[in-house]
């Protein structure tokens, strides 16, 4: 890009001044975000300076093309920088168009609001338009209290709703909610799968909302035979709003619009976000039912006491408009369906390869592969010294050397053994074996507890150990 094409293009020098500082990213990053995260990138190697991104590929500044198959949890669904969302956001810009939310309704809102209810049970027809997922939940769990006048609110151990101070309530994970207490009073947690504790719960007619994800997307734990039907069964029988949170299922990664269809659930409430952004921008949705709505803020003197300050922005309505229609143009739910029906089969056989991976779990493009203990016994003190360290260092004796060695994102699940898979509903069968011949030779190479890769890992758990050891003796 020459000076005059920078200038035209950028005339209030933004690009240009970011372009000429971009090996400052980092350390800008260290003194006025997160270091640790910088440091926790550091540690990793994914430290690297990122200039670019397209399609199912990220390019830093040599020039290396790297397979994404994280794409911010499943927040750039079609891929990076799709260029007919790209093109709707540019010409959403040019036509000026009234933006304050506040105080009038775009077009662009109601269109986005009736494809959702299209593609959904037909009764969900209210949408409530946020800027985030966490607040789309916190959006439900207010209205399931004021529709129904009950104070309590039920979740799933092990599921994830979002980290403010409502959504984390319902978080099944302690480590999340460490030092943030007080929470929100009113929310318990059952186990995902068991339809006794969920009855026992919903027994004393006290419960506003059971949310659940249809699909835990932490780990990629699929719901039992039978489950979510049962208990949305119970919730109907006990008085209690069902509430599904397709968050990260929703919108084609299963290969379906909604992870429900699978099931034919009819929920009170889905939680939409990640992917209605196009990758673009923050957008989120709360849609139930037209009586719900009106139940909870339906009165006249109550029109305002809840509202998103950018929920509506034209820009997020256009990018969520261009996502569906892309999904549907591309065919992207039968692209998701058939690439990863080739991704699970051929992760199953690297398990019938590879004792270290001991469970698939997937449907559709989320998918989940779960590593198990070593047999050798020199790989079993590594790995034990490896657990002792962090819950959730383990995986990354694969998702290092795929990074570094191969060119290919992926991510540790968090406090346990699970590497996470969501790569865009555009990735091409070519794509989809590429990352299977990579992960496949990281595999061959951490047979050996000698290799390279459990070395690297286990320095790193090391470290950790005496880094606490320290800070204990402090």
């Amino acid at each position: 890009m020459d000076s005059d094409t920078v200038i035209a293009a950028d005339p209030l020098g933004i690009l240009a001044e970011a372009n000429a500082r971009a090996s400052e990213t980092l350390a800008l990053a260290s003194r006025h975000l997160d270091p640790s995260l910088v440091d926790v990138l550091g540690i990793l190697g994914f430290d690297k300076e990122y200039v670019s991104a397209e399609g199912s590929y990220l390019y830093d500044r040599d020039g290396r093309a790297y397979l994404d198959f994280h794409t911010g949890e499943g927040f750039a669904s079609l891929g990076h920088n799709h260029p007919s969302v790209r093109e709707t956001l540019e010409a959403t810009l040019a036509a000026g168009l009234v933006d304050g939310v506040q105080i009038h309704y775009s077009v662009l809102a109601g269109m986005l609001a009736a494809a959702l209810c299209e593609r959904l049970p037909g009764a969900l027809e209210a949408v409530f338009f946020t800027s985030a997922g966490a607040e789309a939940v916190d959006a439900a769990m207010k209205f399931a209290r004021a529709a129904t006048g009950r104070p309590r609110l039920l979740s799933c151990q092990s599921g994830f709703h979002g980290v403010t101070l409502g959504p984390l309530s319902l978080v099944g994970d302690d480590f999340f909610k460490e030092g943030f207490g007080p929470l929100l009073p009113g929310c318990a947690s059952v186990p995902f799968g068991d339809l006794d504790a969920l009855e026992r719960e919903l027994s004393g007619n006290d419960v506003a909302a059971f949310i659940v994800e249809p699909i835990q997307g932490r780990t990629v734990t699929l719901p039992p035979e039978g489950y979510l039907a049962s208990a949305q069964e119970l919730c109907r029988r006990h008085g209690t709003l069902f509430v599904l949170d397709e968050i990260q299922t929703g919108l084609g990664r299963t290969g379906r619009w909604f992870a429900l269809e699978r099931w034919g659930l009819e929920p009170d409430f889905v939680l939409v976000g990640k992917a209605l952004s196009g990758g673009y921008m923050p957008t989120a949705a709360m849609v139930t039912t037209r009586d719900i709505f009106q139940r909870a803020v339906g009165a006249l003197e109550r029109c305002y006491v809840h509202q998103s300050t950018y929920g509506r922005n034209r820009l997020s309505m256009a990018a969520g408009l261009a996502v569906i229609r892309v999904i549907e143009r591309d065919q992207l739910l039968v692209n998701a369906a058939r690439v990863g029906r080739q991704l699970r089969e051929g992760l199953l056989e690297l398990q019938s390869r590879h004792d270290i991976i001991k469970e698939i779990r997937a449907e559709g493009l989320i998918i989940g592969i779960e590593l198990g203990a070593p047999k050798s016994r020199v790989a079993r003190v590594n790995w034990r010294l490896i657990h002792l360290a962090s819950e959730g260092l383990f995986p990354q004796l694969v998702v290092i050397p795929l990074h570094r060695d191969h060119g290919v994102i992926t991510m540790a699940a968090g406090k346990n053994d699970v590497i996470k898979l969501l790569p865009p509903l555009t990735l091409s069968s070519e794509e989809a074996a590429g990352f299977l011949a990579a992960l496949g030779a990281v595999l061959a190479e951490c047979e050996g507890a000698g290799a390279k890769n459990w070395a690297v890992v286990r320095d790193i758990a090391t470290a950790t150990l005496r880094r606490r050891s320290r800070h204990a003796a402090t």
